[in-house]
């Protein structure tokens, strides 16, 4: 006997939890759209050379991806993110029109851990603009991420940082080379792990005491801003500083400052990226896991096209949607139902099914019931629906060439012709 189940980190969605998905996603395309961003649907199925490529996720998420062999003996792998399969979509296309801005909703794949936001098929929710090289286009990525969540209700914090300045950092107090994305995964975990756990972790990569003590010293700093960071390390005119100082002052005249803090700690797992990194959290701090994170990733479409001396200047941001789901689901939705519902009497089925078209036809979201119960019973189901109007269509409303018109909120009846009857109910809509 097969026991039927959901593989574990698997959901399906339906009822009052799809009414919500469905309202995060409508206002995230809205607000996606009202940026300028055009739509893209990219492929789930990808090579595996593609998903394991130098420039794509890390050891972390390789060893997550889900990985299958077809009847070609071929080796692909399913997406574990969007980004990779749009530098793709890029390299494939060159005579695409820079700068190119585009957004994708659509199903991951990780084979990872299952806790609270976080599954194994899950729906991504992605901003990205290749062609523009200057702080401008991170700047309104974050603009855009703080209008999101400003329509959702939900207060957020965006940390920002830039990895190349953090870099920069890092070899000023004698990190080698070597060493440096280590290093910077560890000051990542800061505020999950405490400061004591993360310099005991420095410590067992084997780095000189003396380095250690050093970044002991940068991370025990009172308050870490751009300003007291770069000048206590002399780094205010390297290339990583000119950087944050272009993208903060852009931040201040749009009045982001209080949303979008400067985090010198942050660098964000993926190792893709070569510039600024940002990570949005709950700013009431009540719910502790990532609502979205993403930065400037330039080097890797040019590797998938065989340039690795030629840059492709990208940057994106990634919403976490069972995240933001999680904070919304003690919210109460309005699940949309059917405005009318057509009832036919007698042997009228054929001309039930055509007064629906026609109101469909006119937008309006119809059901017609077919269950041939009592008209009670009928009645009763559509008004416990939230239904305001039903139609009914007997032989003798036929003969007539009109219907019958139930108002459920107003206890009215009417007899009209169809396209009375749509002229009253297009008037009550909000």
């Amino acid at each position: 006997m097969i026991v039927v189940q959901n593989v574990k980190g698997t959901y399906d969605f339906f009822g009052r939890q799809q009414v919500l998905r469905r309202k995060v996603q409508t206002t995230l395309q809205t607000i996606f759209e009202l940026y300028d961003f055009d739509s893209m649907d990219s492929t789930i199925l990808n090579e595996l050379d593609l998903l394991t490529s130098k420039y794509a996720g890390g050891d972390e998420i390789l060893k997550e991806m889900y990985q299958l062999t077809d009847q070609g003996s071929r080796k692909l792998g399913l997406r574990y993110d969007l980004t990779i399969p749009f530098a793709k979509v890029i390299a494939l296309n060159p005579g695409i029109e820079f700068p190119y801005k585009r957004y994708e909703i659509g199903k991951v794949f990780r084979d990872g851990p299952v806790k609270r936001g976080r599954l194994r098929e899950f729906l991504q929710c992605d901003v990205d603009v290749v062609g523009i090289a200057g702080p401008e286009a991170e700047a309104e990525l974050m603009q855009l991420a703080v209008e999101v969540f400003q329509r959702l209700e939900i207060p957020i914090l965006l940390k920002w940082n830039n990895r190349r300045f953090l870099s920069e950092v890092l070899e000023s107090i004698g990190v080698p080379t070597t060493e440096l994305l280590s290093v910077m995964l560890t000051l990542d975990k800061i505020e999950k792990i405490g400061n004591d756990a993360a310099i005991k972790e420095l410590v067992s990569k084997g780095l000189d005491s003396q380095v250690t003590n050093a970044i002991n010293d940068l991370i025990q700093l009172e308050n870490p801003t751009f300003e007291n960071v770069s000048s206590k390390y002399a780094i205010e005119e390297s290339r990583g500083a000119q950087e944050v100082q272009s993208l903060q002052n852009i931040i201040q005249k749009l009045g982001l400052e209080q949303s979008c803090k400067f985090d010198p700690f942050l660098s964000r797992g993926l190792s893709f990226y070569t510039g600024t990194v940002y990570e949005i959290f709950d700013a009431s701090k009540t719910f502790t896991s990532s609502l979205g994170g993403g930065g400037r990733y330039d080097a890797i479409i040019g590797q998938l096209v065989g340039r690795d001396d030629f840059q492709y200047p990208t940057v994106g941001i990634s919403f976490g949607m069972e995240s933001i789901i999680e904070m919304l689901e003690n919210r109460s939705v309005q699940q949309q139902g059917a405005l009318v519902t057509v009832i036919p009497i007698g042997n009228t089925i054929a001309e039930a099914l055509k007064l629906a078209a026609k109101l469909r036809t006119s937008g309006i979201r119809t059901s017609v019931d077919t269950s041939k119960r009592k008209l009670k019973k009928s009645l009763a189901t559509a008004s416990s629906k939230g239904i305001r109007y039903v139609m009914l269509i007997g032989e003798h409303e036929e003969s007539l060439g009109k219907v019958r018109l139930k108002d459920m909120i107003e206890m009215t009846e009417m007899v009209l012709t169809i396209q009375e009857a749509i002229s009253v109910i297009s008037s009550s809509r909000p």
